[in-house]
Order: C-alpha cells, then structure tokens, then sequence
C-alpha cells in the first residue's frame, strides 16, 4: 500500500514535466514556458493586457503561426538572403541595446532624493526672472518695419489691424500675441529687445532676425513661476533618466577601441 501511493505521488510530481509543451508543428515543441513569457512581455508592455486564459489561448496560436511560418521561411532560405540576414542581426542588436539600457535603468534608479535636488537647482536658477507677454508683426523690408513702427507710436494704427499683415501667420490671426514666455525663447537680436522694453511698451525700433524685421511690443511682465515639484517630477525623472543613459553610452564608447577605417 505504501508503494502505490509513493508511485501515485511520484506520478503527480512528474504530471508537468510531460505537460510543458502546449503544442507541436512539424515535430518543433512550443512550450509553456513561451507562453509564459509571451503573456509576461505583453503585459509588461502597458497595453491593457491581462493574464486570462483567452490572451493565453491567442499566445498559442500566435506562437502556432508563427512557427509554421518561420518553418517554411528556413525551409525556403530566406535567412540566406543579405537583406534578411542584415535585418534579422540588426533587430538582434536592439534588443541587446534595449535590455543593457533597460538593466542600467534598473540599476541606477532616479530617486525621489536625486529628482528633488535636481529640481532645486533648476528653480534655483530661475530665481529673479522673467516672461512676458509679447506680441510682434514680421515684415520683410525694413522702412515698412519703420513705417508701422512710426502709425504706432502715433497712435495712427491698431497694433492688432497691422499684424494683419505680418508674415507670421500663427500669431498673425491673434493680433501678433506669442503668448507668455521667457526672452531666452526667442532668437538673439528679438530676445535683447524684448528684455529691454518695459510693460506696455513698444521696442525702441524694429529688430532685424534671420526671419525678417519684427516690430514688438510688450503687453506684460510677470516674474516666472516654478512649477511645484510633484507636477513636474515625471517630466524630471524621465528627463534625468535620459540624460544617464546619454552618460553612459558616452561612457562605454570612451573606454573602446575604436579604429575609422
């Protein structure tokens, strides 16, 4: 008695070893540990994926169709084809690629304490400046550039009814306004006459740029405001993950031998 329900327990035990393969094509054995790792990687993709068994029965076919196809593709020497082969080698290497950064991420996480002092350096240098509200009219030629210059400081013209005419047909349907922004958005010879003009103000004469000359006005000014860290720690940490990556693939590259032929 004592033997049979050791055999019965050892049988119990043995039960998956011969339930592992989900399927066979021409001999070729699909596990289930591919399914298993084709659900795991589905779902780690976000995509609103689940562990039911009707993704896992979708997984088997996948996996079926797959294999008689990539059977037929050896079978045909599609892999001996240059094109085919340089492909398949590239793909290979992104994922290699993927993986090495996807580990390097996974273990030089950006923590909260990394993220924070981050952010405090970049608000610290946002401290004591400004954006303003600026709207501008871009001409081509200059003396139309001082003509309007000139209806508006006399008052003889709309700056809105002038920007009609602008060049820069975005802001042009608003009146001219670019909205609020810092100076340092704007291209070298605009963002000095913007930091030079105060609220309510036109610049003190047209400016020239590579786009053409801008008449400007600035409607308002207004100290920037930093965001608070909860609103834009994803933003930060995604940004700080990228600019590591960037480190380290510039750190791998240095210590290769590398030879230009």
């Amino acid at each position: 008695m004592k033997r049979i329900i050791m055999l019965a327990a050892s049988l119990a035990l043995a039960a998956p070893l011969y339930a592992q393969n989900v399927a066979t094509v021409n001999g070729k054995a699909i596990t289930q540990e591919s399914v298993d790792q084709f659900v795991k990687l589905l779902i780690s993709q976000g995509q609103g994926a689940t562990d039911t068994p009707q993704l896992r029965e979708q997984v088997k076919e996948e996996l079926i169709n797959r294999q008689v196809m990539v059977q037929a593709a050896e079978q045909a020497g599609i892999a001996k084809d240059p094109t085919v082969a340089i492909q398949l080698e590239l793909s290979r290497q992104g994922i290699m690629v993927q993986a090495l950064m996807a580990d390097y991420v996974k273990k030089n996480p950006v923590t909260e304490a990394t993220a924070k002092a981050e952010y405090d350096k970049l608000k610290k240098a946002e401290d004591g400046k400004f954006e303003y509200n600026v709207r501008h009219i871009l001409v081509d030629d200059e003396k139309v550039a001082n003509d309007m210059q000139a209806k508006l400081k006399a008052k003889s013209a709309k700056f809105e009814d002038l920007a009609k005419q602008s060049k820069d047909t975005g802001s042009a349907e608003k009146g001219g306004d670019l909205g609020w922004a810092p100076n340092t958005n704007y291209v070298e010879p605009f963002a000095k006459a913007v930091a030079a003009t105060k609220k309510g103000q036109l610049a003190s004469a047209p400016v020239q740029s590579q786009y053409g000359w801008h008449v400007i006005e600035v409607i308002d000014i207004r100290p920037i405001e930093f965001p608070p860290f909860e609103q834009v720690r994803p933003q930060l940490e995604e940004m700080m993950k990228q600019t590591a990556l960037t480190t380290f693939q510039a750190e791998l590259r240095g210590k290769a031998t590398i030879k230009l032929n």
